[in-house]
């Protein structure tokens, strides 16, 4: 009898053990589903279209910071919706607008990466090349902003012609390179002054190639004439006074280059085989004529 209530007994207790784990497994499986309802919870209930014209709605008055961040999430709740897109390039724009400008470079780079050459483009390469044009530095400081806006408005002018942002983007184009091909006279005038002619002669042949059409050239071709004869090679020397008085035969540095020739008994001449004059030629002229040199 003993014998049949302890079997007894182990088999109430081996229930009890199974009652037990049956109970604590249901209660994980009721913790898991509520976890899951409070993970959909937490997520944004709106359909990516209303999350849109909510951030544009942002956008219009003003909140630019709150706008950026909407347009974001609208990317990252329903990456795979029709807004997505566009909300990359909005975000940028709306991060421009606040003035945070490594965001918004940041969300459009991000753009032109994942959607090259669609119809948002175009913002998201003006939205770069705004935000380093707004960071333009003077002349005797690192031009990085200026080459880098530059590069991008370039691609407005090449790719998207008929964009608004390439309309307004030729006066920008011109700064830029006003700015840049300043700096580069900047340091071609340190290294002259130091007597360092090469280094001189690089920095004002930069000008001279690439930004022909800046108010630096004139003095870019005197500051060749004058490096050239340091060095003694009168050859350069009256090749780049020949391009300066053909172009701007009335500008007070051609007058100082042909009294700088003139000193060592030299004169203006003409080499068509010159790297001078290849690269003058090779750039057209919007307010000057292609140069036509004689033999004096």
């Amino acid at each position: 009898m003993w014998e049949a209530t302890r079997r007894m007994m182990r088999t109430t207790r081996e229930i009890t053990r199974v009652l037990r784990a049956a109970a604590v497994v249901a209660a994980l499986a009721v913790a898991g589903c509520s976890g899951n309802k409070l993970d959909t919870s937490a997520l944004n209930p709106d359909p990516p279209s209303k999350m849109f014209a909510d951030a544009d709605a942002m956008m219009a008055k003003g909140n630019f910071d709150d706008a950026a961040v909407k347009f974001e999430s609208v990317d990252r709740e329903h990456p795979y919706s029709q807004e997505a897109r566009r909300s990359i390039v909005m975000a940028a724009y709306a991060y421009y607008r606040a003035g945070k400008t490594p965001e918004a470079i940041a969300s459009a780079e991000r753009y032109i990466t994942m959607h090259p050459g669609t119809k948002e483009a175009p913002l998201a390469h003006h939205v770069i090349a705004s935000a380093y044009f707004d960071d333009l530095k003077t002349a005797n400081r690192d031009q990085t902003p200026a080459r880098k806006a530059l590069e991008q408005f370039k691609i407005l002018k090449s790719r998207y012609p008929e964009s608004e942002y390439a309309r307004d983007a030729d006066n920008k184009i011109r700064i830029c390179q006003d700015n840049i091909a300043a700096n580069e006279m900047e340091v071609g005038r340190y290294y002259l002054n130091k007597h360092n002619y090469v280094g001189a002669i690089n920095r004002f042949k930069t000008v001279v190639s690439d930004y022909q059409t800046t108010a630096h050239v004139e003095e870019a071709l005197a500051r060749l004439v004058e490096s050239y004869m340091a060095l003694g090679i009168t050859k350069e020397a009256q090749n780049a006074a020949a391009v300066l008085g053909h172009n701007y035969p009335d500008s007070k540095w051609y007058k100082d280059s042909y009294a700088l020739l003139q000193s060592d008994g030299l004169a203006p001449r003409e080499d068509g085989g010159s790297w001078l004059s290849k690269a003058w030629n090779s750039v057209p002229k919007l307010s000057v004529p292609k140069m036509s040199f004689g033999n004096g």
